[in-house]
């Protein structure tokens, strides 16, 4: 699997949790030195491991808000 990186730049919220500790969250993060963009995933306790998710611009984001 090839390396990454990803620093969460504002933590704005979170949508779910589950008993075992993982959150579904919304959050701004740069992957790989990008610029950052909107990120909906779901966490493990302390952002260490990470499930499948969805990043989106800002315009996307807006997109989505008014979709909603």
């Amino acid at each position: 699997m090839a390396e990454f990186t990803y620093e969460i730049v504002k933590e704005i919220g979170i949508l779910s949790e589950k008993d075992n500790g993982w959150r579904k969250e919304l959050n701004i993060i740069s992957w790989n030195g990008r610029e950052p963009k909107y990120d909906i995933r779901d966490w493990g306790p302390n952002h260490f491991k990470m499930g499948k998710g969805a990043t989106l611009t800002e315009e996307e984001a807006m997109k989505l808000k008014e979709l909603l």
